[in-house]
């Protein structure tokens, strides 16, 4: 949960993902237990191209990894693009 826990170290960023998922920080913190939160999070990353390359640089990934770790946990096909 690398990335979940990238984001919480980032107040303006954890608020955006606050304010776009409609989640207060304590439905955070019970679902962190859920692996779907994981999907969510880096659904969020992977909207905006300069928030891919910050948590790829800060995780020490390559940005492409962000996308691939979304597509092992939903399947390929998922993020509205055919295989």
């Amino acid at each position: 949960m690398g990335v979940l826990l990238y984001m919480v170290e980032r107040p303006e960023l954890l608020g955006g993902f606050l304010g776009a998922t409609g989640l207060q920080p304590q439905d955070l913190r019970q679902a962190a237990g859920n692996p779907d939160i994981a999907l969510h999070v880096l659904d969020y990353l992977l909207e905006d191209d300069q928030r891919v390359l910050e948590a790829a640089a800060d995780l020490q990934v390559v940005p492409g990894d962000l996308m691939q770790a979304r597509t092992a946990l939903a399947g390929p096909g998922s993020y509205g693009w055919e295989i």
